[in-house]
Order: C-alpha cells, then sequence, then structure tokens
C-alpha cells in the first residue's frame, strides 16, 4: 500500500493541485492529510473541499491548530498574521465546511501507523517537534510503529532503536529511504501548503507500508498565483511574500 502524506496545506490551492497531481502520477492507494489544512492562504474553502472529497474516499485526515482556530477563535498564542488569517477563513467557509473541521479527529492509528498533526504525546496541545528530543518524547508515547506529523514546515525522519539509541536525518528529495523494521520512526513530511526551508517548492511524502520505503519529494507549483489570491484577500503581504521565498 502506497500513501501520500500531505501536510500543512493552509488554504493553498496551487501548491494542493500540484501535489495531488504528482501523488496520482505515483499510484497512491491512500492519502493521510496531518492537519492544517486551513490558514494563511487565500483558498480555504476550495482545500476544505478537496479534503472533504478524500476522505469520504477513505483519506486518513486529523484535526491541526489553525483547522481547531477556524473552529473556535483565533488563541491568543498565534502572531497577528496568522490571527488575521484565522479570523478572513472563517468567514469564507460555510456551515457545512465548519463542521467537518470541527468533527476532525486529533489522531488516528491504524495498521502500525499513527496519523496526528504536531506530536505523540499531546496531540491537543500542539508542541513543535523541533528536534530530537521532542521527536524521542514522541516515539516514546506510541507504540505504534510509524508517526507521522506535520506542524513543523520543513521535512525530517528521526527513528528510535530498540537499545534506546536515537537517531535523525534530513532528507535528500526524491530518495528513497528504507524504513528498518526494528525501529520506530518519525516522518515530518513538511508543508504542502507553505514551506520554510528556503526551498518554495509544496512537500509532500510517499510512502509504502509494505515495502517499508519512504520518498520525501518536492513539488514546484506556482507559488505567485497563490500569493495573488492572498493579496487578493486582503491578507497580510507577509504570508505572500512567505509563499515566494519559502521562508
Amino acid at each position: 500500500m502506497k500513501i501520500a502524506l500531505i501536510s500543512d496545506l493552509h488554504s493553498n490551492r496551487e501548491a494542493l493541485a500540484a501535489v495531488l497531481e504528482h501523488a496520482a502520477s505515483h499510484q497512491v492507494d491512500r492519502y493521510a492529510l496531518l492537519g492544517d489544512f486551513v490558514g494563511y492562504g487565500g483558498d480555504p474553502a476550495w482545500v476544505v473541499e478537496q479534503v472533504r472529497a478524500l476522505v469520504a474516499a477513505g483519506a486518513v485526515a486529523v484535526m491541526g491548530n489553525h483547522d481547531s482556530a477556524v473552529v473556535l477563535g483565533a488563541h491568543s498564542s498565534m502572531n497577528e498574521d496568522a490571527a488575521a488569517a484565522v479570523n478572513w477563513t472563517r468567514a469564507q467557509l460555510n456551515a457545512e465546511q465548519l463542521d467537518f473541521l470541527k468533527q476532525l479527529p486529533m489522531s488516528v492509528e491504524r495498521d502500525n501507523c499513527l496519523f496526528v498533526h504536531a506530536n505523540a504525546f499531546d496531540p491537543a496541545g500542539y508542541a513543535y517537534i523541533q528536534g530530537r528530543l521532542e521527536a524521542m518524547r514522541s516515539l516514546h508515547a506510541t507504540q505504534a510503529r510509524y508517526t507521522f506529523c506535520g506542524h513543523m514546515h520543513e521535512p525530517m525522519l528521526y527513528h528510535l532503536s530498540g537499545t534506546g539509541k536515537a537517531g535523525e536525518f534530513t532528507p535528500q528529495p526524491g530518495v528513497p529511504i528504507p524504513l528498518m523494521s526494528n525501529r520506530q520512526w518519525l516522518v515530518i513530511p513538511g508543508s504542502c501548503g507553505q514551506p520554510r526551508d528556503g526551498n518554495p517548492a509544496a512537500c509532500y511524502a510517499l510512502f509504502d507500508l509494505d515495502a517499508g520505503s519512504l520518498s520525501f519529494e518536492r513539488v514546484p507549483y506556482d507559488h505567485d498565483a497563490a500569493a495573488a489570491r492572498i493579496r487578493a484577500a486582503g491578507l497580510p503581504e507577509r504570508l505572500a511574500q512567505r509563499l515566494i521565498t519559502g521562508e
């Protein structure tokens, strides 16, 4: 079974369309959508409808902090730009779309895989996995062989051996990585809709469950058009610029 792992879509229609086309060309069997479908970007309704359609067809989807904020209201810890986008986004979604976001689970576990937005140790707290310490805490919190999460907008891979030895790896796009069965793995595919590693190309990952193989992918898309949608919506200019610079 080949699974496309897509996270942090952030209302970016152009990025999601490009990633879905790329994934389809690789004959994926299932999609796992790791949260933050909305926020920041200029086309939340279209993105939510795509996510709803994928879920109806069998995809896994979990709640992200921006999804929760659109449902409940911007959190006080959000910066000014993020809060502005949350408030604007809420007004763009209809009742069915808001209810869909409200009903999203915090995590899903199946086939020895845990899907969650931020981490396994406190999914609703949305703490970031900023390094090996947080990654190991997350891996110790689950029995699943594979944990897939988003929240961090940069691709990363961590592992934990049966003897407690931890490791981390910054992946190269398009290079298959064998995930040895005697280790636990934590996969952060990066952001589809707002990459922050200096490369504006959309991020996602392909996981072959049967082969135990993972590849991180980068997909170029029309980020100028996505930035134009943000400007047309009257959202902060910084949100448009981040798409162009990938930072």
